[in-house]
């Protein structure tokens, strides 16, 4: 097993304005250091213009000080290579604010896409619980290439969580995946192998039929299509910023995944 204290990198990292994690800025920084790490990807879900899905996420007004706090981090811990980073669904309205706001006016380094929520015939569903059959788990897969096709996003998180209410790998989740799979491959955006993830199933009970990401013969399939691949934490509290990371590069290592290249990434930190 590789030892989580050999990580020096994570990309996925949420503040407390997300509302479901804990600490700011200089915690997580703070747990860097003592990690040894070298490189620290601040990536809260997005805030967005008309404050939609504020339940999980901070709302517009409150990107200002986002920014402030990771700026602050990079004054007061210039030991620590900080990237500025945010975690977005992709909303196609929203497609200038992501390049021109984001990343021209505040300077984002990097940006993550997720599908916590995929466009069904026009209808925003929810991933959690809503990728049930067939139909919408092409939904889904047509939504996540398309998030990819963007242009905007490096990686695109936790790929494999429409398994999280979907118990059978099958047919049509392997025609998902497929499709994927081979767009990462295709356009060069990495598909995270998510701690987080991880850290859940091994608080999941027994009896529970469903799997949680990351679903084993996803990453089976990303072997096969040689698809980018990262492994992040997705830490929701500076406890968990490596936290079972190490199981995670075991699964890149033993399937002998494709990584995708960390080392531009880095390169975009101050």
């Amino acid at each position: 097993m590789i030892e989580d204290s050999h990580h020096k990198h994570n990309f996925h990292t949420h503040t407390f304005r997300c509302k479901h994690a804990k600490g700011d800025v200089d915690d997580y920084c703070r747990r860097a250091l003592e990690l040894g790490m070298e490189t620290l990807g601040f990536s809260d879900h997005t805030a967005l213009p008309d404050d939609r899905w504020l339940v999980a996420r901070m709302p517009y007004a409150e990107l200002d000080n986002y920014v402030a706090a990771i700026d602050r981090g990079r004054v007061d811990f210039p030991e620590l290579k900080i990237l500025k980073g945010m975690e977005c669904e992709y909303v196609p309205a929203f497609k200038a604010f992501y390049s021109e706001e984001l990343i021209g006016q505040y300077g984002f380094e990097f940006l993550v896409g997720a599908s916590h929520f995929f466009l069904d015939d026009g209808e925003w569903v929810g991933t959690y619980g809503g990728t049930t059959d067939a139909a919408s788990l092409r939904a889904y897969a047509d939504y996540t290439v398309d998030m990819m096709r963007s242009g905007l996003f490096d990686f695109i998180a936790h790929p494999d969580l429409f398994g999280n209410c979907y118990a059978t790998w099958d047919a049509d989740t392997a025609a998902c995946s497929r499709d994927i799979l081979e767009a990462a491959r295709d356009l060069d955006v990495g598909m995270e192998i998510n701690a987080l993830g991880m850290r859940k199933q091994a608080r999941q009970k027994t009896e529970d039929p469903f799997p949680l990401y990351p679903w084993r013969p996803f990453w089976e399939l990303a072997a096969e299509v040689d698809a980018p691949v990262i492994v992040n934490s997705d830490a929701h509290r500076p406890e968990d910023l490596q936290g079972l990371t190490g199981q995670a590069y075991a699964l890149r290592e033993e399937l002998k995944l494709r990584e995708m290249d960390i080392e531009a990434l880095c390169a975009r930190g101050h």
